[in-house]
């Protein structure tokens, strides 16, 4: 009894283990979603998949030179993800990795809704244009570091600011991730789609581009119409009015909050 009882302490222990290192990473990954330092990541595991075949082979120069990388790797990670270690220790400093934030997710995500919505209708009516992209689940940050990093709190003042005609940021594309304007003046893949109205100017290309290869919602501004339209998965809608794009953004950006409220009735119902 004693032995199986201690057999049985050492499996829970180690499951406990292997379940916190896991949630680490994740919470890690989560971090730097979206940054250049995901690619730095896949080329680590490149390198590491390419050791392992040398050894496997017996190819002594190849498992020299990739021993040299994985010695002298540990140092070089902490140089170029220098960025994301000071932002992980900073929020494991403030808590707020292993927290939720005090602020209801249904009022941020109202506020977010409610600051694009009036900031497009606001640049439509004025004939303003405008292309703004918001992050969903695939990460757009390569897109991001083509223009200036704004990393501002999204407001309707601010987003309408940015596309005022002859300031230095108008010209390009907006990203926004979760309540923070990341970037603006950001370059965006145009589209090739070869169906596309020939009526749509670059803009228009652009939202489709992005559509094409990310999961990224864009709204598009018409300077010479003054249409609002989005796009999402290589379609889009034209002629928007303020209570379809509101009810456009709703439905698409509340799909996280909702993983994220089923999460916290699990949590809620274990208590």
């Amino acid at each position: 009894m004693l032995d199986g009882g201690f057999d049985l302490f050492n499996w829970l222990r180690i499951g406990v283990d292997i379940a916190l290192v896991w949630y680490v990473l994740y919470k890690l990954i989560m971090i730097i979603r979206g940054t250049k330092a995901i690619q730095l990541l896949k080329g680590i595991f490149v390198v590491i998949v390419v050791w392992l075949l040398s050894i496997l082979f017996d190819l002594q120069t190849i498992q020299w030179i990739t021993n040299q990388a994985i010695l002298w790797g540990f140092l070089v990670i902490i140089i170029l993800f220098q960025p994301e270690l000071r932002r992980a220790l900073e929020q494991l400093g403030r808590g707020s990795i292993f927290t939720r934030s005090s602020k209801s997710e249904e009022e941020l995500l109202e506020k977010m809704i409610d600051s694009i919505v009036s900031s497009c209708t606001y640049m439509a009516k004025r004939r303003i244009g405008a292309l703004i992209t918001i992050e969903r689940e695939t990460g757009i940050g390569d897109y991001a570091e083509t223009g200036i990093h704004i990393n501002g709190h999204l407001t309707h003042q601010l987003l309408t600011n940015i596309f005022t005609p002859n300031t230095p940021l108008h010209d390009g594309a907006v990203i926004i991730k979760g309540e923070t304007i990341v970037a603006a003046a950001c370059y965006l893949p145009l589209s090739e789609n070869a169906f596309i109205s020939k009526e749509l100017g670059t803009r228009h290309r652009a939202a489709m581009g992005i559509s094409e290869v990310t999961d990224a919602l864009t709204i598009v501004v018409s300077e010479e119409t003054g249409n609002i339209a989005c796009t999402k998965n290589g379609e889009m809608r034209r002629e928007l009015t303020e209570e379809e794009l509101r009810k456009v953004l709703l439905s698409n950006l509340s799909q996280n909050l909702k993983t994220s409220e089923s999460k916290a009735r699990n949590r809620g119902g274990e208590k």
